[in-house]
């Protein structure tokens, strides 16, 4: 018999370890495919699934059996995947900063060429947009400037310049989209 969530979550809420694993066998391979097709590495993908798992099972006396589990799952990969990605790009600038002093090939060095890569794809993207998009949507997201700051600054109403920055949002997703380029990449760049 499959149990729904919310009498899953209740029983994990009383500290039943079947619920647990029951919760686990109906989750566990849509959470593997999930980070498989962000992290493109099967290792990475099982250490995400079993994080999410050690989250939950760390917290799963408060866990709110109303809202929706599987968004909850979703939500902790997500994070983990942002997580992973943000730390591969401090790898990146540890690497960048000590490349000429390590002459030995590493795993590390791949990914952040690889990385470094991808970031040129997307800064060639922003680099095509029309010119006033750019401008304000780089004074958005690399100098960290508030709509109304843009506003003032440009002689825009507020109003105009959110609209300059969710075009060029849309047309960002877009072309990583059509480059095959990780979605995830893009929220965790521009919205994290």
């Amino acid at each position: 018999m499959i149990l729904d969530d919310i009498e899953l979550v209740e029983r994990l809420q009383k500290g039943e370890v079947e619920a647990f694993d029951s919760i686990y066998n109906k989750y566990s391979g849509r959470l593997y495919a999930f980070g498989l097709k962000y992290l493109r590495s099967k290792v990475e993908a099982e250490e995400l699934v079993q994080s999410v798992f050690l989250k939950v099972w760390e917290n799963y006396k408060s866990l709110k059996k109303e809202s929706s589990f599987k968004s909850y799952l979703f939500t902790i990969a997500y994070n983990e995947i942002c997580n992973l990605f943000r730390k591969r790009s401090y790898r990146q600038k540890f690497i960048n900063d000590t490349l000429y002093e390590n002459t030995q090939a590493s795993y590390e060095i791949e990914t952040s060429i690889e990385c470094q890569s991808v970031l040129d794809q997307v800064q060639q993207i922003v680099d095509k947009l029309p010119e006033k998009q750019k401008i304000i949507f780089l004074k958005s997201r690399h100098e960290g400037k508030s709509t109304k700051e843009i506003a003032e600054e440009i002689g825009l109403s507020p109003g105009t310049v959110d609209n300059y920055i969710s075009d060029a949002l849309k047309t960002i997703r877009s072309r990583m989209k059509s480059e095959n380029l990780p979605v995830i990449l893009f929220l965790s760049l521009f919205f994290l």
